[in-house]
């Protein structure tokens, strides 16, 4: 008799012309296949996908995919396209009735394995109803992250996943993400309800990057420097900017110097995105310039550089955008070239809800359920402030969204306005410390490899030499190891196994609340509060005034 694993390796050699699996990749998908809940965490270019497409095969019944990004959604199904598997379908907003219809028809009748939905689709009781009578056998919820508000990209739609499983009978889950420090974790098997699951969790450490920060005062100067360092480094690569008008302004720079560069943002046509998306993997585009919309199911594997000349506004962020490099396992150079200056980050994040647009949304909702057009001529609002006003209210259990229109809940107005202002103070001082945490990151003197690892929960594995010999500090690939002054910021308790205080440690803070270690250094500790966000304490201030208890997980 087989084994589960020997007819996973078959069908990943039979069906998909996998060579081999990555036991991370196995061991999830074995977990699948026994009816588990999964969360995998694997970084970019791991194969996460490979997880859930496999066992997909070998169990009857469909694969429903959640993803939030029709884009990636297309990428993925045009991947299975070519593979011997069952028809891949998509239903989102964007595409023809004919399509949508057309895939429907395939998930009824057996005839497509994968069904690839954007979030806001199982606000749908009609979608959901087909799910149900398809006898979905295995549900994925690609880019977990967005389920959580510690993750770095949030999204309300995710909020209404766990509900639909529930629905679904809770056939096995995997949830997939490629970047989770442990409190975005414990979110997400919180919030989409998974019984049990089973954590695959790869090594987040990619020791054929080298590290840099360039840290500047004038911004003009970090320009110029910006554009020769990208004419000087081996291509292909990738610039991250902040804005749509520092992409097309770094373009025509590096166009200048006659480098084959072109600028990617949400401003561009759709077209104009994919002429650049498909350029840069064939080769006929060597730097794209982009802001955060470029990088999702990129999957080219000898990007040389991944350079930010704007610091991201989280490290989760940074962290999945540097993962595009070296996926050869090639040398390849990160570098961030940060200003002193956030103030650009702050602003993007410095909006406070109004309280008059919260209050218009709920008298509008006085008069009854009402679709988003409807809601939109009752409360005279327009479409973002309304959907921004919707979303948050939805988040405090004070509207419900179901069926494509929007309800009241058993909140009083004043409760509801209250408990969507306090939700969204809350978010801000988050978003606001993710930011503060990237400063430390750039201005810390330690090893900025361990500074990654440890955010992530995962201590760096010290090789031999000692600490001090090992050029000048833990990694030897980064600019402060390098340099030297990585050696002086180790902590003394570094691999010491009764050492309290380590990554992942569970703490509790006399004014702050329950928290959780994510990083140490020699002269700080960086620590997730539950209601405070990241905060980075002085070591020397918590051993002297006993701030922090740890508790149990």
């Amino acid at each position: 008799m087989t084994t589960a694993r020997e007819r996973l390796q078959q069908a990943a050699a039979d069906r998909f012309d996998f060579p081999e699996l990555h036991p991370d990749q196995l061991e999830g998908m074995e977990h699948l296949l026994a009816g588990r809940d999964v969360l995998a965490v694997l970084p970019t270019g791991a194969g996460k996908s490979a997880i859930y497409q496999v066992p997909a095969v070998l169990l009857d019944g469909p694969t429903v995919v959640v993803s939030p990004l029709i884009a990636l959604q297309h990428d993925q199904q045009q991947g299975l396209a070519e593979r011997d598997v069952p028809e891949a379908v998509t239903v989102n907003s964007a595409q023809p009735a004919a399509r949508t219809d057309h895939a429907w028809e395939a998930l009824a009748t057996g005839e497509a394995e994968y069904l690839f939905l954007a979030p806001e689709q199982l606000a749908k009781d009609d979608v959901v109803e087909r799910l149900i009578e398809a006898g979905t056998s295995l549900f994925v919820v690609d880019e977990a992250h967005c389920v959580s508000e510690w993750g770095h990209d949030f999204r309300p739609d995710y909020l209404r996943i766990g509900a639909t499983i529930a629905r679904l009978g809770h056939p096995p889950v995997v949830a997939l993400t490629a970047t989770a420090a442990p409190p975005v974790r414990a979110d997400i098997v919180e919030r989409l309800g998974l019984h049990e699951p089973r954590e695959v969790v790869a090594s987040f450490d990619r020791p054929e990057l080298h590290l840099t920060v360039h840290v500047y005062a004038d911004d003009d100067l970090r320009h110029r420097e910006i554009v020769e360092r990208v004419r000087e480094l081996p291509k292909p690569g990738l610039v991250y900017v902040a804005t749509r008008k520092e992409a097309e302004r770094y373009s025509e720079a590096l166009s200048a110097l006659d480098l084959r560069a072109a600028p990617y943002h949400a401003g561009l046509n759709r077209t104009r995105r994919e002429e650049v998306h498909d350029g840069f993997l064939d080769g006929t585009v060597d730097v794209v310039v982009a802001t955060s919309a470029f990088g999702m199911g990129i999957d080219k594997p000898d990007v040389r550089f991944v350079l930010h000349a704007a610091s991201p506004g989280s490290l989760d962020a940074y962290y999945q955008q540097i993962g595009r490099a070296g996926r050869d396992g090639e040398p390849a150079t990160v570098e961030l070239h940060h200003h002193h200056d956030l103030r650009l980050q702050r602003f993007l994040v410095a909006r406070r809800p109004k309280p008059e647009a919260l209050r218009a949304v709920l008298r509008a909702l006085e008069q009854g359920p009402a679709t988003g057009k409807e809601l939109g001529e009752r409360s005279e609002l327009s479409p973002q402030r309304r959907t921004n006003a919707v979303n948050l209210l939805e988040q405090v259990g004070a509207v419900r969204v179901e069926e494509g229109r929007v309800s009241r809940a058993d909140l009083s107005a004043q409760e509801a306005v209250d408990a969507a202002m306090e939700a969204a103070e809350r978010h801000r001082r988050l978003v606001r410390s993710r930011i503060d945490l990237v400063r430390e990151y750039a201005e810390t003197g330690g090893c900025r490899r361990r500074y990654l690892l440890g955010y992530f929960g995962e201590e760096m594995k010290l090789a031999e030499p000692t600490i001090g010999e090992r050029l000048g500090g833990p990694c030897g690939n980064c600019d402060t190891c390098d340099s030297g002054s990585a050696g002086e910021h180790v902590p003394a308790d570094v691999g010491d196994e009764d050492a309290e205080l380590t990554p992942s440690t569970p703490v509790r803070h006399p004014e702050w609340g329950d928290g959780v270690v994510l990083a140490t250094e020699a002269d700080r500790l960086t620590v997730l509060f539950d209601e405070r966000g990241y905060t980075t304490l002085s070591r020397e201030a918590v051993e002297d005034n006993d701030l922090l208890d740890v508790r149990e997980a």
